[in-house]
């Protein structure tokens, strides 16, 4: 089923603005939560509607309101290890947390997709490893999410590069993906794909890139 109008959480990140003008250019309606007023005229520029907001403030009520009306919401927000650990749980662990249930709460039951990271949630990085506390934080959002009743998908790409979108290899569990990359592009175009095949619901989808077409390998 077609998703119409779309809330993506992490707005001005690269993997929104592929999504917010993939899907803008199909006829698709794109609300983008942002930080920050001088974030808005991208927004804008690539087909989506700025809406500022601070997700680590949001109250529930205040996240209830803001999925109100979409029919889908992709969540491709990060602290990007910026602020330390502290910042990194609060956006990665528990604004996304708090997003997923309030979806579980909403009457109209959007269809969710959730960005991650190829090694999530049984990640092994060491506690006194710098990567630790954004892998607890992803591992922690992933399981509450698998947990939940909502119409989930989790995406774990692989590292991820600036090169043109392509296909797609997809992974098991016990490939190896070092030394792997996947377009940023692609990774937009793998969110917007699930959102139209709920024969992704329930999936948590690992991927690099490929030859396979998105949709064949999806």
């Amino acid at each position: 089923m077609t998703s119409h109008r779309i809330l993506v959480i992490g707005g001005h990140g690269h993997v929104a603005k592929h999504l917010t003008q993939l899907a803008s250019s199909q006829g698709r309606e794109v609300d983008s939560v942002i930080r920050r007023d001088d974030q808005a005229a991208d927004v804008t520029s690539w087909g989506g509607h700025p809406v500022i907001a601070d997700v680590t403030t949001l109250g529930a009520a205040q996240w209830d309101d803001l999925i109100q009306g979409h029919d889908a919401v992709v969540w491709s927000a990060g602290a990007g290890g910026k602020g330390g650990p502290e910042d990194t749980y609060a956006v990665d662990r528990d604004a996304c947390n708090a997003l997923v249930d309030a979806i579980g709460r909403s009457s109209h039951h959007p269809r969710f997709v959730l960005v991650s990271w190829c090694g999530s949630p049984d990640h092994g990085v060491p506690a006194d490893d710098s990567f630790f506390p954004y892998a607890d934080a992803k591992a922690d959002a992933d399981r509450h999410t698998m947990d939940s009743s909502i119409r989930w998908t989790i995406l774990g790409p692989v590292t991820l590069s600036h090169d043109p979108a392509s296909g797609v290899r997809i992974l098991g569990d016990n490939d190896d993906y070092s030394g792997t990359t996947v377009s940023r592009e692609t990774v937009a175009q793998a969110a917007l794909a699930s959102l139209d095949d709920d024969a992704t619901v329930g999936k948590f989808i690992r991927f690099s890139d490929g030859s396979v077409p998105i949709a064949e390998a999806f």
